[in-house]
C-alpha cells in the first residue's frame, strides 16, 4: 500500500483527529469485504473514498455512520466514544435520498433536525444560509414530490447540515446530477471545507475526486492502497494522471460485487426508516419519493 505523507503525521496533526479508524474489519458470512482498515480523518479536510463497486466504499462509510458495527476493530471519535453512540456529530448524504414526497423541503428537515433535538429557529437558520449557496431557497416550501434529482440530492445535503455535524459523509454526492447541479453541490463542499468543516467524499469519478478533495484514500478489494493528496499519490506511483495512478495501484482484478447482509440491528433499523421511510400516512399525511 502506498501511505504517502500520511504516515509522517506530526503529533499536533494527530490532535486533530476528529475519527479514528482503528485495525478494522468487516465480514459479511464468508466475505471479508474490509480487511486491516485503518485510517485518520482530520479537522477540516475533504477525504475522498475512490474504489470501482464493491471496493468497500459504502462498507466503510456505513461503518463510519455507525450503522454497522466493525467485526474487529473500532471506529471512534475524538472524545474516544464509538461512533454508533455519537450520530448527533455526523451529518449523512446516503446516495438514495429517502425524502417523504408529501413533505414539503423544509418539513423534511425540520422533522430530521427534531429527531436530533435541534430547535427549528436553530435548524432553519443554518438551512436558509446554506439554500443560499444551493439556489434552494425559493423552493424550501414546496412538496419534494415534484423535486429533479438534483434539487432532491440538495433537499438531502441541507438535511444533513442543519443539526450542525462535526464530519458530513457524502455517498455519490452528485450522482445522477447535471452538470451545473453537480458543480453547485462540489462549490458548497468546498465552502465547508474553507470554513474548518470534515467531509468524507466517497466516489467512482477519479477527476471529481482530484478536482475536490484534499487528500485521496483509495480503497480496492477491502483495502486501502494509497492515502495521501493528489499530488503526492502521482509523484510516488510515477504517473501523471490520477487515473494511471488508480491503475498502477489495483493491477488484479475487482472481486465480484457482493451484497452487504447482517442481522439487523438497532441503529440499522433505525437508519432504514430514516432515510427509506414508511411512515404512517396517517402520520406524516404523506409517503416517501425512494
Amino acid at each position: 500500500m502506498v501511505r504517502l505523507r500520511v504516515d509522517a503525521l506530526s503529533s499536533d496533526a494527530m490532535k486533530d483527529s476528529l475519527l479514528s479508524i482503528r485495525s478494522v474489519t468487516k465480514s459479511f458470512d464468508e466475505v471479508d469485504a474490509l480487511q486491516g482498515i485503518d485510517l485518520e480523518i482530520r479537522s477540516g479536510e475533504i477525504v475522498g473514498l475512490v474504489g470501482s463497486n464493491g471496493a468497500g466504499k459504502t462498507t466503510l462509510l456505513r461503518l463510519m455512520a455507525g450503522v454497522y458495527k466493525p467485526t474487529n476493530g473500532s471506529v471512534v471519535l475524538s472524545n474516544g466514544h464509538p461512533v454508533s453512540q455519537m450520530r448527533q456529530e455526523l451529518g449523512v448524504v446516503p446516495e438514495s435520498t429517502g425524502l417523504y414526497s408529501r413533505l414539503t423541503a423544509w418539513e423534511n428537515i425540520r422533522y430530521h433536525s427534531r429527531m436530533h433535538g435541534i430547535q427549528d429557529s436553530v435548524a432553519w437558520a443554518r438551512t436558509e444560509r446554506f439554500a443560499e449557496h444551493l439556489d434552494m431557497k425559493e423552493n424550501l416550501g414546496r412538496h419534494t414530490k415534484g423535486f429533479s434529482r438534483g434539487m432532491k440530492q440538495k433537499t438531502a445535503l441541507l438535511r444533513a447540515l442543519a443539526h450542525g455535524p462535526s464530519i458530513l459523509l457524502l455517498d455519490e454526492p452528485t450522482a445522477g446530477l447535471d452538470i451545473t447541479s453537480a458543480r453547485t453541490v462540489r462549490a458548497l463542499v468546498g465552502q465547508l471545507r474553507d470554513e474548518g468543516g470534515t467531509v468524507i467524499y466517497s466516489t467512482h469519478h477519479l477527476a471529481e475526486a482530484q478536482q475536490v478533495c484534499d487528500r485521496i484514500v483509495i480503497i480496492h478489494n477491502g483495502l486501502i492502497r494509497a492515502d495521501g493528496s493528489p499530488e503526492d499519490l502521482l509523484k510516488d506511483t510515477g504517473t501523471e494522471s490520477l487515473e494511471e495512478a488508480y491503475v498502477s495501484l489495483t493491477l488484479e482484478q475487482a472481486r465480484v460485487r457482493h451484497e452487504d447482509t447482517e442481522k439487523e440491528g438497532v441503529l440499522s433499523t433505525w437508519w432504514r426508516k430514516l432515510f427509506t421511510p414508511n411512515t404512517p400516512k396517517s402520520t406524516f399525511r404523506g409517503d416517501e419519493d425512494e
